[in-house]
């Protein structure tokens, strides 16, 4: 099985221990490994891929406790580098009643965003299967360059390279700066994966379907909408599925969406699918596909913080 590959922002959620209130009412947090794309490859390892994350962090214990778990977990960190000033990033998040997030970063600037174009090299995509990225660090540091090098030298290797905008505007000087990144890295993606509330924000279309068209032509083969309980939907140019969301007791969404995506991606990866054959996937793979996912991301809500299930939990979870 060919590997996924994650590049972008590693850094630790403060996850608090209270839920329904704001982050100012928060009183204890726990410590937990983050970063969306990392939590993409962890669950993409968890179901039984191989996996490789590209990053940086501080020299500190935040550090090496990313680290440590990304290891625990079977991902590859022989690429996640040690930035010796800058410091591993923080967020501190708050859940509302149903789960939903509130976030606080901390990161001016982390050492993810000094991760160099100089640092990505051809090795690291040897048997690579996917690469995917968000938009958390298409900021103007070095690490957007190094965003572009990385995917550069994926489809060199053959990968499909998948685009999950996880928009947080919260870490943009203007809402603007965070479409304009966005809408610049669209054309690079074989997939694009987003949730119902960024649909317009990054495609400028209200409809699902308007807006996948809209992605096609920009280059896109298929295209992932993820829309909480009221489950998700795939598309490609002549097909369409969709999926009811799997019924959970919600406890925490952190990672749901990145569950979803990673399970997708090991799909992916098990069926041996590459970028030029993804827009010939008939409407019954990508329903079972999504169903599949949908369990997995169901999976997560279910536990706090970014829990990923193994294949076996994943098969027998109802």
């Amino acid at each position: 099985m060919k590997k996924v590959i994650a590049i972008g922002e590693l850094l630790i959620d403060f996850v608090p221990h209270q839920k329904g209130c704001g982050l100012s009412e928060v009183t204890d947090f726990e410590r937990v490994a983050g970063g969306a794309p990392a939590n993409v490859v962890a669950a993409a390892v968890s179901l039984g891929a191989p996996g490789c994350m590209v990053s940086q962090v501080g020299q500190d214990a935040f550090g090496d406790y990313i680290i440590h778990t990304l290891q625990q977990k079977g991902v590859d960190t022989q690429y996640v580098f040690r930035h010796p000033q800058a410091k591993t990033a923080l967020a501190f998040v708050s859940l509302d009643a149903s789960g939903n997030r509130e976030f606080s970063f901390y990161r001016n600037p982390s050492a993810d965003l000094y991760l160099e174009e100089s640092q990505i090299t051809p090795e690291m995509f040897a048997d690579a299967g996917a690469l995917h990225f968000c938009s958390v660090d298409l900021v103007p540091y070095p690490v957007k360059e190094a965003h572009r090098k990385a995917i550069q030298l994926a489809r060199q290797a053959g990968a499909l390279i998948s685009f999950d905008p996880n928009v947080r505007l919260a870490l943009w000087e203007s809402e603007t700066a965070c479409q304009q990144a966005i809408r610049e890295f669209l054309p690079e993606a074989d997939l694009v994966k987003l949730s119902d509330n960024e649909i317009e924000f990054v495609t400028g279309c209200k409809a699902e379907r308007q807006a996948a068209e809209k992605l096609f032509a920009l280059g896109s083969k298929i295209v992932l909408i993820t829309k909480g309980g009221d489950g998700s939907a795939v598309y490609t140019q002549t097909e369409q599925a969709f999926a009811q969301a799997c019924p959970t007791e919600v406890v925490d969404t952190t990672g749901a969406g990145d569950s979803f995506a990673g399970a997708f991606l090991y799909q992916l990866m098990r069926d041996g699918i590459t970028a030029d054959i993804l827009h010939t996937l008939r409407a019954e793979k990508l329903q079972e596909y999504l169903e599949y996912a949908s369990k997995c991301s169901a999976y997560t809500c279910a536990h706090k913080g970014a829990v990923m299930p193994t294949a076996s939990e994943a098969l027998f979870y109802k």
